[in-house]
């Protein structure tokens, strides 16, 4: 690294464990930041700049939303409805945006706090006082919560786990084998596929191999990379949020005994968890001559929608750095901005609010380790890879 205003990087070890001091120096010096790295790519660090991107749909496309470009040779994974574009985009969420409704959410609360209480019999029965709040809880329950909607068998979990590690953690240091891991991905689904079409089920694959768009149904490729997007975007995002929310409790006791003594206060804990540890930046590609910030930006130009750091910028946030578990006024963008707002921000919330409350109705007391290397990692989906913990 010689500059960071100019020649940055998201698969930088230091970016990835501590970008805050990053993005500080940044929006002081140099707001919209360049690289020619990695294919090259603009890295806006401001709120106001990050959602003017985001909402500006004429003169930046969703082709490709991956942080990292595709390798030379390929092409961008179509995963509808988030790599579309309107007006195919609106059609494309429509259709599945029952699934994620309020009211689909309640009902998947019952299966989330049994798979949470089923993680912490097993911490609790270990009897050695100890666990990875991360590896041990906070990475299964999404992963099981997601088989349940897609109708999946949970017994695959380690290897969904396996591609969202690669996919989304790895592929900055290894971009082949994130390659190999999506094509693994789809060929599994592909298989799901076939099963639905002999056995139809009451599950979301089978859903979208029996509905249709404008009275055509569904190509196979819009089937599988739909499917892609469900189980990887529902994996590493909200077992990154559970993480860092832990992780916060585990290191500031004083947060932690409020939260035990005002239960009541966890869902704007989850909201406050959201804007301060927001895991996801995601990307667009400019399809116009358009400006960042006053910045130039050409046709073909990749722009990085830096949402965690917006979540962090004074002008938008009081005490933008400090994480207050009671804050009032609260419009972060965790989950995005404008037409792309995540799909399935309901399904998250609840996951770590659920996650939460379990979690600190069976471990009240806990804390870091004193000898613990909490390792924070990811490019695209940033988040505590493990969070070693004592259970007073």
């Amino acid at each position: 690294m010689r500059d960071w205003a100019t020649d940055f990087d998201v698969g930088n070890p230091d970016y990835e464990s501590n970008p805050y001091p990053i993005w500080d120096e940044l929006r002081d010096t140099c707001p919209v930041a360049h690289t020619d790295r990695r294919g090259g790519a603009w890295l806006p660090t401001r709120y106001e700049d990050v959602a003017a991107v985001a909402y500006d749909t004429e003169n930046f496309s969703s082709r490709d939303v991956g942080v990292l470009p595709p390798m030379a040779g390929t092409s961008a994974l179509s995963a509808p409805p988030i790599t579309s574009d309107p007006p195919f985009h609106t059609a494309a969420r429509r259709l599945v945006l029952p699934f994620f409704s309020p009211r689909a959410v309640e009902k998947l609360e019952h299966t989330t706090r049994s798979i949470c209480l089923e993680l912490l019999d097993a911490i609790a029965d270990a009897g050695i006082g100890t666990a990875d709040a991360a590896g041990d809880y906070a990475q299964h329950i999404p992963v099981r919560v997601i088989a349940h909607m897609l109708g999946i068998p949970e017994d695959d979990e380690e290897t969904f786990t396996d591609w969202a590690i690669r996919i989304f953690q790895n592929t900055a240091r290894d971009p082949e084998d994130g390659r190999a891991a999506t094509k693994e991905v789809l060929a599994y689904f592909e298989g799901q596929v076939e099963e639905r079409r002999r056995e139809p089920s009451d599950d979301l694959i089978s859903f979208l191999l029996e509905t249709d768009m404008d009275g055509d149904p569904l190509t196979q490729n819009h089937i599988l990379g739909t499917c892609f997007l469900l189980l990887m975007a529902g994996i590493d995002t909200t077992w990154s949020g559970i993480g860092a929310s832990l992780w916060h409790l585990a290191t500031h006791p004083e947060d932690r005994d409020r939260l035990v003594d005002e239960p009541e206060l966890i869902p704007s804990a989850v909201e406050e968890f959201l804007r301060a540890y927001s895991p996801v930046t995601m990307a667009r590609v400019a399809v116009n001559e358009a400006e960042v910030g006053g910045c130039p930006v050409h046709a073909g130009d990749r722009v990085l929608l830096n949402f965690p750091s917006g979540n962090r910028d004074p002008e938008r946030f009081d005490r933008a750095d400090e994480v207050l578990i009671d804050r009032e006024e609260n419009r972060h963008f965790a989950f995005g901005i404008g037409i792309h707002r995540c799909l399935g921000s309901n399904v998250a919330r609840m996951e770590m609010r659920v996650a939460i409350e379990a979690w600190l109705d069976r471990f009240p007391n806990f804390s870091l380790q004193s000898d613990a290397e909490v390792r924070w990692g990811g490019a695209q989906v940033r988040g505590p890879r493990e969070v070693p913990v004592v259970l007073h």
